[in-house]
């Protein structure tokens, strides 16, 4: 496009928090990296109420954000670890449970508001050599050759490098570009957000039940509280969204009592709630000519296990440690056998983990197999094995995780 572009090893397209991670551990990895984000994170602000928007991070993505350098800023502020989850079938009062010294773990996971984990990365960012943050801007058009790529961007600027992250979310504009098709899923179905005072507080579990509509999860905040998702069909979302305070607290209590954990309790107040569809999406490639796709830009799950984002920093990871590899290996970082090689490995993984989740979401369903449901609830309560292996993949654990994950250092892969 102009032979004045400003020359990268990678751009990045989206700053959220798999984009900016993505971006992070590539240039502490000694590439060079443009970030392109259209609005600039706000600075956290722990004085203010817990937002809406929050993550269960598993073991794995935090040590993927600690290697990013913004896990020890998330960690300072507002976040709380559990290390007991219990899982519940309403008609059939059933109840499995993970506890983390169980499996030799420090704890399950730690919930985290996504606006804390952003802004951390937003500032790591700021800190290291061989990034430029080009914000606010976005992507005016883009062409990938066997040279490399070349973007002009809305600003006028025009950038070269040798790979195109997208990570630009769901709806991603590179992912359209580059001609790659999805499989997508409408449930018909809307997950309810919003943050419950209970009493007695939440003890620092991390608490789903199954309901006819769908589940209902109870994540553990720092002060007691607990950040709701209430997935249930569209007309009921909307039901509820619109009832008063103490109405959308008694059907909630309806919903989850009875609860052989002894808990939630007494539900005491519930602040701003938020009502957003469920859906999932399942990219037919993660890769294309001199170009790659992370996050949900990839890829879309079901809230029923958590793992949107960990899959995601998981995507970054696998994408680091691959270039790595490239690179001591003398090979072009946007050779089409090195990205071939990440969409195989990451496709697959998340391909794993959406459709588990897209089936055992079926079996909760009212029209859901509910023999097979009660069966599959007991045979996991019961067998350690089954309960190792899941718990292992969900964080980010298993065999088949990138290495930072499963706790090798940046440092370690460097060498």
């Amino acid at each position: 496009m102009n032979e004045r572009a400003a020359n990268f090893d990678v751009v990045v397209v989206g700053a959220g928090m798999v984009g900016a991670a993505a971006a992070a551990l590539l240039a502490r990895a000694g590439f060079t990296v443009a970030v392109i984000e259209s609005r600039e994170p706000r600075p956290f602000d722990a004085g203010q109420p817990v937002g809406l928007r929050v993550s269960a991070i598993s073991p794995g993505a935090a040590a993927v954000l600690r290697e990013a350098g913004a896990w020890r800023l998330v960690e300072n502020t507002r976040h709380s670890p559990y290390r007991l989850m219990r899982v519940e079938d309403r008609d059939e009062a059933s109840l499995v449970e993970f506890q983390a010294p169980e499996f030799g773990l420090e704890r399950l996971g730690t919930i985290v508001e996504n606006d804390s984990v952003q802004w951390a990365l937003w500032q790591a960012l700021a800190m290291m050599p061989g990034v430029e943050r080009l914000c606010p801007d976005a992507v005016s058009e883009f062409e990938c050759a066997d040279g490399g790529v070349e973007l002009r961007l809305e600003s006028g600027a025009r950038l070269a490098a040798r790979l195109l992250v997208g990570a630009d979310g769901a709806d991603s504009r590179v992912r359209e570009r580059l001609g790659i098709r999805q499989q997508f899923w409408a449930y018909g179905q809307s997950g309810i957000v919003g943050v419950v005072e209970s009493d007695p507080p939440n003890p620092g579990v991390a608490w789903q039940r199954f309901l006819d509509g769908g589940p209902v999860a109870f994540l553990p905040l720092s002060d007691g509280a607990s950040s709701i998702v209430w997935s249930c069909p569209e007309q009921q979302a909307r039901r509820l969204s619109d009832l008063e305070e103490s109405a959308f607290l008694d059907e909630l209590e309806q919903a989850v009592a009875g609860s052989p954990g002894h808990w939630p309790g007494r539900l005491k107040t519930v602040g701003p709630r938020a009502a957003f569809p469920l859906t999932m999406r399942l990219s037919e490639r993660y890769a294309g000519r001199r170009a790659v796709l992370v996050g949900d830009a990839a890829h879309v799950m079901h809230p029923l296990a958590g793992q949107g984002v960990n899959m995601g920093l998981l995507d970054a990871a696998g994408l680091a440690e691959l270039l790595v590899e490239a690179r001591k290996s003398g090979k072009d970082i946007g050779d089409e056998r090195v990205l071939r090689r990440y969409d195989r490995w990451r496709r697959s993984e998340a391909e794993v983990m959406s459709r588990g989740v897209h089936a055992l979401r079926g079996l909760f369903l009212p029209e859901g197999l509910g023999l097979l449901r009660r069966v599959g609830l007991g045979l996991v309560s019961r067998s350690w094995t089954a309960k190792e292996a899941f718990i292992r993949r969900a964080c980010g654990l298993n065999d088949n995780a990138p290495a930072l994950a499963r706790g090798k250092s940046l440092a370690e892969i460097l060498q």
